[in-house]
């Protein structure tokens, strides 16, 4: 907002004022939020919750959730801890994480369920105020459950008055005598894990690897307050949801790879009894040993449905090896033609030649390539991928979760003072950012402006339907993001995924990561990469997942003086036998960053009945010497930005610029 020199405002700005004044209508509606925005100003930050590299692992991920990484039993043990005891504490925090699945144990187990109610509720009313203390209560009330509204609110806002202690007593027992205790308990207990987290933010990688996913999406999906910043395997989820041929197969072969085919054809209705049927015409008699699937989660196979699916992964693995060779010779300015292998195998000896030097093929059988042409599908191989194509295109479910990926999701985010994206920033062996040519214009970009051209892609990709040859582009991108040297999502020059599949000689298996991931203790390079994004370097953070941190072995997953935070601490367990533990979170609240590591979790039943919570250690990253308000956030910023133009609402009412209505 301007004005002139004699104090009057200025006509550009009036067109703003009046449709500002539609929604304040009157003085009195413009006063009263400007006092009440500058209340919350003052309130503590909420609490935001980091998780990353979640790889399919429902259960651990619903688990930390449902815990904010211990933030109930920090509120419980702050009220409660001097008065219950240790199994007390356990029971109240395992009915507030699991509250339907508790209740049906304690009616089983419980004497005198109308005491055990009036006890329960009352404890759960005393940590509800403690979680919503730091929260307006128009907020709270938006996050009250309809059906109980006007009591939780009653019974949270209890005041000191002696005389109102029977009308609160009258109504828990009410609720009691009624029937109802057991939907207020859960009402308040969901509350409750409403009100710790704040945000929570997810540091790429829900897909892979782990049996549920597709669970993982589902739960996001209804969270309160959520955003993502892509991972390498989430932006292969988006290509194959796309149609990108060469993502739809890669998306399948690591399906088959962790024998997680069910997240496909369960989770998300993917017809994949083609590719079977296609496998047992061409690899019958192909033991496929190099492609049996390594089983991480508690799903117990028969040996014939692991035959089954070793034959299926050969089968969509050679299929890929075909469609990323399209993808290659149609965009040489991707720079990946060492990635075209199939032409460099000697068909008839068994040996592949790599760089000049020749190496024995543990595996010579491959009845659907021409030697002639070894990147063309066979007429029985297009009908697959076509068939396949159509039923990624086709699942709801999948395209749903994609297009939410897309919403609430993008390529990196700045958020209260953090930088927050997946894998790394290219850069070059001084730490200078890299060049990265993108399109056939030949125009080169680098740092944010990769990032933000990227991104514009990856959505080109999905959504420009009008155009087919950008839309093309934008896929192919997509896949880029999945295996590209420069991707800043994978930070490798190359995927060997051919050369661990048939080579033995582990030398040919060699994956050199980006400079980024030899600098990242590199204060210099950590604040210049917060600059590039226009972030404070002296308050501002970096946070990362995609590596994981090998814990055991005394890697910190704090780097260049704390400027990075990484992560990624091992939530699938394919990592965990490398990591040691089973992930890190971070929690950002009014006090500062805390790290929470986490023991591997044994399941959500011995959670429940055994009363199992995950063992977590938490570490103070930095503790602010002043308490964080919301007026330090971003949040803050724009509410203080609305309060100016209210200020000039007001002035515009006040000399006549505008009339009340």
């Amino acid at each position: 907002m301007t004005y002139s020199n004699a104090g009057e405002i200025l006509e550009e700005d009036l067109r703003y004022l009046k449709l500002l004044s539609k929604q304040y209508p009157t003085i009195a509606s413009a006063c009263t939020e400007i006092i009440n925005l500058q209340a919350i100003l003052n309130l503590p930050k909420g609490t935001e919750h980091f998780m990353s590299d979640i790889h399919g692992e429902y259960e651990s991920f619903n688990h930390v959730l449902r815990n904010g990484s211990g933030n109930i039993k920090r509120k419980i043990n702050e009220v409660y801890g001097d008065i219950l005891s240790e199994r007390e504490i356990k029971t109240l925090a395992t009915l507030i994480y699991y509250p339907e699945q508790k209740l049906e144990i304690i009616h089983k187990s419980e004497e005198n369920m109308e005491e055990w109610y009036r006890i329960t509720v009352y404890r759960l009313v005393v940590i509800s105020r403690k979680a919503a203390f730091k929260y307006t209560r128009m907020k709270v009330r938006k996050a009250l459950p309809p059906e109980f509204a006007y009591i939780i609110e009653e019974l949270m806002h209890k005041g000191p008055e002696e005389d109102k202690e029977e009308y609160y007593s009258e109504i828990i027992n009410t609720i009691i005598r009624i029937g109802r205790a057991d939907e207020f308990i859960i009402a308040m207990a969901k509350l409750i894990q409403r009100l710790v987290i704040d945000r929570l933010h997810i540091v790429g990688d829900i897909y892979d690897r782990g049996p549920g996913a597709d669970k993982v999406m589902e739960t996001l999906l209804n969270y309160h307050t959520v955003d993502i910043q892509w991972g390498n395997h989430d932006i292969l989820w988006m290509g194959a949801a796309a149609g990108s041929q060469a993502c739809i197969a890669t998306v399948i072969r690591i399906c088959a790879r962790y024998a997680n085919l069910d997240t496909l054809e369960d989770g998300y209705g993917i017809n994949i009894l083609p590719l079977a049927t296609f496998a047992l015409d061409y690899y019958g008699n192909d033991e496929c040993l190099e492609f049996t699937p390594r089983v991480e989660s508690d799903i117990v196979y028969s040996d014939k449905d692991l035959e089954l699916i070793a034959k299926m992964h050969k089968a969509i693995s050679i299929i890929q090896f075909k469609l990323e060779g399209e993808v290659i010779k149609r965009r040489p300015h991707f720079k990946m033609e060492d990635r075209l292998l199939l032409d460099k195998i000697n068909y008839e000896e068994g040996t592949i030649n790599l760089g000049g030097k020749i190496y024995k093929l543990n595996d010579n059988n491959f009845p659907t390539i021409d030697p002639a042409n070894p990147y063309q599908l066979s007429a029985e191989e297009k009908e697959l991928v076509e068939k396949l194509k159509s039923s990624f295109l086709n699942s709801e479910k999948l395209q749903e979760h994609i297009r939410f990926l897309l919403a609430k999701g993008s390529m990196y985010l700045k958020f209260n003072s953090n930088l927050l994206y997946h894998g790394c920033i290219p850069v070059n062996e001084d730490g200078s950012f890299k060049e990265v040519r993108i399109g056939s214009s030949g125009k080169s970009y680098r740092g944010k402006a990769f990032f933000d051209r990227l991104e514009t892609l990856v959505r080109e990709g999905y959504f420009h339907k009008d155009n087919p040859e950008a839309k093309q582009y934008g896929m192919d991108i997509t896949w880029y993001l999945w295996t590209g040297p420069d991707s800043p999502l994978f930070g490798k020059d190359k995927m060997t995924t051919f050369e661990r599949y048939f080579i033995d000689d582990k030398e040919t298996h060699i994956e050199n990561k980006n400079y980024y991931f030899k600098l990242e203790d590199s204060e210099e390079m950590c604040r210049r990469i917060l600059k590039e994004f226009n972030l404070d370097p002296e308050c501002s953070h970096i946070i990362n997942g995609h590596v994981p941190v090998k814990s055991k072995s005394g890697e910190s997953p704090i780097k260049a003086n704390g400027k990075l935070i990484v992560i990624d601490g091992g939530f699938s367990r394919a990592y965990q036998r490398t990591t040691g533990i089973a992930g890190y979170t971070l929690i950002y609240n009014s006090y500062g960053l805390l790290l929470v590591s986490h023991d591997p979790f044994e399941s959500t039943q011995k959670a429940i009945e055994e009363e199992k919570d995950i063992h977590s250690t938490t570490m103070v990253l930095e503790k602010e010497l002043v308490r964080k308000r919301v007026k330090d956030t971003d949040e803050g910023e724009l509410m203080k930005t609305q309060i100016k133009d209210l200020e000039m609402l007001l002035k515009a009412y006040r000399l006549g610029y505008i009339k009340e209505r």
